[in-house]
């Protein structure tokens, strides 16, 4: 399959996805979920595929959605962002594309380094299991003057405390302590993460992949019935009414007239180092 926006190897049992935008951050874009959506679907059906990778190029994991896209471009004769109704239905699409990591079949391992923020964070949670760099930046800023995460796993990963904690304030986590609440599953030092997530994907790749299939879907069933599945579908309703908050207007304003890295420079100033502590005082 040829891509642009992302690659797709098999080295082994592992099909190995990694988002290539590196001069955008891996930002998603609309192309880069479709195509990622795609080789998923060619990873699950391939019978050679125990379970798959997802990574990012360059120095970051994903810095979230890209910003260039917020209106669709396609004119007044298509939905737009303005009525809530549109901003969901458009929410709902991006769901359907990320969640297909939640949905197939094989285990997805996410191997997180650099940054990982705003919606991509919704890549990584939906993921089986996720191995962060201990220096990794983990977190969903745009609660502060946006909206919500509307993929909604944060609850699922590392329980309700943490997840308000976190949301907010819009503050981000170290990858050692995204793993010390339960964000991930475990962190590393950045020069053995790859080494590491390959080695748990060599040891799935040990046990039958219709097996890996059933235990992953038991699991996951066990999600759905605490309600993950239609938190989803709450998450891009209350994700669409968080944009008209008063703020989020005034950020999208401030994008247009001045661009996304002036917006994000004044949105973040009065915050300090933007990062939470898991044990013993906030940095400031």
């Amino acid at each position: 399959m040829d891509f642009e926006q992302i690659t797709y190897e098999v080295s082994g049992t592992t099909a190995i996805l990694t988002l290539n935008r590196p001069e955008r951050r891996n930002a998603l874009s609309g192309a880069l979920l479709r195509e990622l959506n795609a080789a998923l679907l060619e990873a699950d059906e391939h019978n050679a595929v125990h379970c798959v990778v997802l990574r990012g190029a360059g120095p970051h994991f994903c810095a979230g959605a890209d910003l260039t896209e917020y209106s669709s471009g396609r004119g007044p004769e298509y939905r737009g962002r303005q009525e809530i109704d549109d901003d969901v239905w458009r929410l709902e699409q991006g769901q359907r594309l990320r969640i297909q990591i939640f949905d197939m079949h094989k285990p997805v391992i996410a191997q997180v380094h650099g940054t990982c923020i705003g919606i991509g964070t919704e890549l990584a949670w939906f993921c089986d299991m996720i191995i962060v760099a201990d220096d990794a930046r983990i977190g969903f800023p745009p609660t502060r003057d946006l909206g919500t995460p509307p993929g909604s796993m944060w609850l699922y990963h590392c329980g309700p405390q943490w997840a308000k904690r976190l949301l907010l304030t819009g503050d981000s986590l170290t990858g050692k302590d995204a793993a010390a609440i339960g964000l991930a599953l475990k962190s590393y030092p950045a020069d053995q993460l790859q080494a590491e997530v390959m080695r748990l994907a060599n040891r799935m790749g040990l046990v039958d992949p219709h097996l890996l299939s059933a235990n992953k879907r038991i699991v996951n069933l066990g999600l759905e019935l605490m309600g993950a599945r239609t938190a989803q579908r709450i998450g891009a309703e209350i994700d669409a009414r968080g944009h008209l908050a008063p703020k989020a207007r005034a950020f999208r304003e401030t994008m247009r007239e001045h661009g996304v890295k002036h917006a994000f420079r004044q949105r973040d100033a009065a915050f300090g180092s933007g990062y939470a502590a898991v044990t013993g005082p906030d940095p400031d």
